[in-house]
């Protein structure tokens, strides 16, 4: 047996072994939300998102589904509502800061903030064995600093508890710094982005933004950039370093006040994205997202998942 095909086989098992933990009710005692939590998802018309939206909704949280069109939004909170889940939907474009604005003020007034933050919503415009960069700075901006502007705009936002509240980034492993394929070749750059101590947002603002400077100057391919996926890759590298960067500022709020920010790899899903070339249904893929966002009686925060185990940035 090749190590693709051993790969395979241990992915296999541990999707079992999650269909079968998902089977397992959390007991009382590990029950810290009510139908009083408020959980927002991001781009969840569709896909992961509303599979998020609706697994934490037969959790019996209620959940904000939030999308850029409306009409698509509102259609995927019927389809759950006609399931009797707690879902009301909101018009949310994360890359548009008066949409923000609007839906903060609307969430602030209706429910009193939020106790979940789940950023879903990304864009990815490569299939298969393309790795074109006509749209990198759309790619940087939605999965990016879309998410980024939402952290920023969600925090204040964020209702005090005894369990924290809770921020899971949908990311990839795609963006790991110390991957054994599809790191940055620059090792300078990789050890800043992987020191906390010298990691801050001027470092990932300005490597997202150099690249997206040297795709339109044309440089890119010189510029030891990630090769496969290119600017997907380096948005979620950006994600992943900004979800450690938020885990060291909120590290240091007070007892009540915690918020603890998480990320993770859903796996190659079959959703639009992938151009339905996954291999993982949307509910498993959904699944690592919801158990981070209800994790009981743990403290973690600033870490990178998938299939519900650590993995490295």
């Amino acid at each position: 047996m090749g190590s693709k095909e051993r790969a395979k086989e241990r992915r296999e098992k541990r999707l079992q072994e999650i269909s079968l933990l998902r089977t397992i009710p959390y007991s009382d005692h590990q029950r810290w939300w009510s139908s009083e939590t408020i959980a927002v998802v991001t781009g969840c018309n569709r896909g992961i998102g509303f599979e998020i939206s609706r697994q934490l909704a037969v959790h019996g949280l209620t959940v904000i589904l939030t999308s850029r069109d409306s009409n698509v939004g509102l259609e995927a909170a019927r389809v759950l509502q006609e399931g009797a889940l707690n879902v009301l939907f909101h018009q949310l474009d994360v890359l548009d800061p008066l949409s923000i604005k609007q839906f903060s003020e609307w969430l602030q007034q209706n429910y009193g903030g939020l106790d979940i933050l789940v950023n879903n919503a990304g864009v990815n415009f490569n299939l298969g064995s393309d790795n074109s960069v006509e749209y990198a700075q759309r790619v940087v901006a939605t999965n990016y600093f879309g998410t980024k502007n939402m952290i920023q705009a969600m925090i204040p936002l964020m209702k005090p508890s005894t369990a924290g509240a809770r921020i899971v980034n949908v990311s990839s492993r795609l963006g790991r710094l110390n991957g054994r394929r599809n790191r940055l070749e620059d090792v300078t750059l990789r050890q800043q982005l992987s020191d906390i101590d010298s990691l801050s947002e001027e470092l990932i603002d300005g490597t997202v933004s150099t690249f997206v400077q040297q795709v339109e100057d044309g440089t890119w391919t010189s510029g030891g950039w990630p090769q496969t996926f290119t600017d997907y890759s380096v948005s979620k590298l950006a994600v992943n370093a900004y979800t450690r960067l938020m885990a060291k500022v909120l590290s240091n709020r007070l007892e009540g006040h915690k918020i603890y920010i998480n990320c993770y790899c859903p796996g190659w899903v079959k959703t639009a994205m992938t151009g339905y070339a996954g291999n993982i249904s949307a509910e498993d893929g959904a699944d690592t997202g919801v158990w981070l966002a209800l994790l009981p009686d743990q403290a973690v925060t600033g870490k990178f998942f998938a299939e519900r185990r650590e993995i490295n940035f």
